[in-house]
């Protein structure tokens, strides 16, 4: 076949079909957004149309009190769980058959059931055995709501964040091992100045995330009586009936959020600055 046969074929040829704009799943994306608009146009025209200054000022030192009391319990229970997750992490990668289980177990428990139920087994569970707890000297610890929902959210989040650091650690290439092993580096000050700090970087978001999920799930802690910033919300409003007070604590919930996730981003985009060009 010629070049110029060739091209008269092409030129016969029916022009190529163009995709139209308006696909069922953009206008239905477009429907969506625009019914969140107007919930969030609807949540702030509530809250001008129904402000309050004088119960806001009445209750903002409750609130004030309930968010320290909030960020307390997820600083504590955050750091240590960190501490709690090393020998958890350590035994889901070692080598001993009964360690390794041990750390399945653990984490496969703590992960598979739900924070609120884990709760009430420390606060409700634990506190069944009053007389052996003050036999040992313990009931001072556990007949404390605060304690029992720290221990809770310990317990819980040293399981994340235990598969969290093995993981980091699981990403870092073997071959990291093999040349501080070739250098004569002990394996400890391998993993504290090689691994370790490759493998933050890789845990970093995901530990966030984790502390992000802390800070929302602190909020059941209300439920056994602990006057965290839900707990102080759910009182407020048992006093003043006023669903605008629940609307406070949720922007308030979400301030926090979007600040740690702000920082987590900045504090990554330092720490990887060498990466970028």
């Amino acid at each position: 076949m010629t070049p110029a046969r060739s091209m008269e074929n092409v030129e016969d040829l029916p022009p190529p079909h163009i995709a139209s704009r308006w696909t069922p799943a953009r206008i239905l994306g477009l429907l969506l957004l625009g019914l969140w608009t107007l919930v969030g146009l609807g949540i702030v025209v509530f809250l001008v149309a129904s402000w309050n200054p004088e119960l806001f000022w009445r209750y903002a030192p409750n609130y004030i009190s309930g968010l320290w009391v909030t960020i307390q319990l997820v600083l504590i229970s955050t750091i240590a769980g960190a501490v709690l997750s090393v020998p958890i992490a350590v035994g889901r990668s070692s080598s001993s058959y009964l360690a390794s289980a041990l750390s399945y177990a653990y984490v496969y428990f703590f992960r598979g059931t739900p924070l609120l139920a884990q709760t009430f087994l420390v606060y409700y569970g634990l506190g069944s055995f009053r007389p052996q707890l003050e036999a040992i000297g313990l009931w001072v610890f556990f007949r404390e709501a605060w304690y029992c929902a720290l221990l809770a959210f310990a317990l819980n989040t040293a399981a994340y964040q235990a598969e969290i650091l093995r993981g980091a650690v699981q990403n870092v290439g073997r071959g990291q091992w093999e040349a501080a092993a070739a250098l004569g580096l002990p394996r400890l000050l391998t993993l504290r100045k090689i691994i370790l700090p490759q493998a933050m970087l890789v845990a970093l978001r995901p530990y966030g995330n984790e502390i992000i999920l802390l800070i929302k799930g602190s909020a059941i802690v209300a439920i056994i009586t602990v006057y965290d910033l839900m707990g102080e919300t759910r009182r407020a409003y048992s006093r003043t009936f006023d669903f605008q007070t629940y609307i406070w604590a949720a922007l308030i919930y979400l301030s926090m959020v979007e600040l740690l996730r702000i920082a987590t981003e900045r504090i990554e985009r330092r720490l990887t600055r060498h990466l970028r060009r």
